[in-house]
């Protein structure tokens, strides 16, 4: 990373420790890796502090690459106007939500957002149609049909046991997509909101172990 003019400040450290549910030892690091997808010549504490990586270049971290979500992790947790990059503070918000130190409750919040593929602030089907192709990946030969991606969804086909039990679902759940849709639907409007969602991860164990992104 450079010499020491590259290395964050004990008042800045403590200052990221307060906001985030990081460590300093994690800050660090997390400080690093990020510097590494930057120019050798802006890698300074202020220009990686004011420099944005794009979402090509966070999403070849290896940490990243094998994650069903993580073009939709990226997007939820930028906050440039047009999604499609992130700052150091971005990158470690993210770090900080995936952490094993995390509040379920964040937790959760987080993973709804990741589901709300539309940012509607509700989840229906065709957020869990989303939800399915991120699985079973958007390749022609993997991508479900409309028909299929109904039955999967209606829990009416063979097929929709091992693609909608897969652990985690990427982050950590162990539910089928009808028990999601319709066991956490409470008040019976077709969609899940927050609260529901929140209601139904409260009793997944694994949910906030899975849950996790480690440098």
């Amino acid at each position: 990373m450079g010499g020491s003019g590259s290395r964050l400040s004990k008042e800045l450290l403590a200052e990221y420790q307060d906001l985030t549910f990081l460590t300093k030892q994690e800050i660090l690091l997390a400080h690093k890796r990020f510097c590494e997808l930057l120019p050798p010549e802006h890698r300074s504490v202020e220009e990686s502090l004011q420099i944005r990586v794009s979402l090509e270049q966070i999403l070849s971290l290896p940490e990243l690459k094998a994650n069903p979500f993580k073009e939709r992790i990226c997007r939820v947790f930028s906050t440039s106007p047009a999604r499609d990059s992130l700052s150091f503070e971005d990158f470690l918000d993210l770090l900080s939500v995936f952490s094993d130190t995390a509040t379920p409750d964040i937790k959760s919040h987080y993973a709804f957002r990741i589901f709300d593929f539309d940012d509607d602030g509700t989840l229906n089907r065709e957020d869990l149609s989303h939800l399915v192709n991120c699985l079973t990946g958007q390749g022609e030969d993997t991508r479900l049909s409309a028909s299929e991606m109904k039955q999967l969804i209606d829990n009416v086909s063979s097929r929709a046991g091992p693609g909608s039990q897969r652990e985690g679902l990427g982050l950590g759940l162990k539910l089928s997509l009808p028990q999601i849709l319709e066991e956490s639907d409470i008040d019976r409007d077709g969609t899940i909101n927050l609260s529901e969602f929140q209601h139904v991860i409260s009793r997944s164990p694994d949910f906030a172990s899975s849950f996790k992104i480690v440098l």
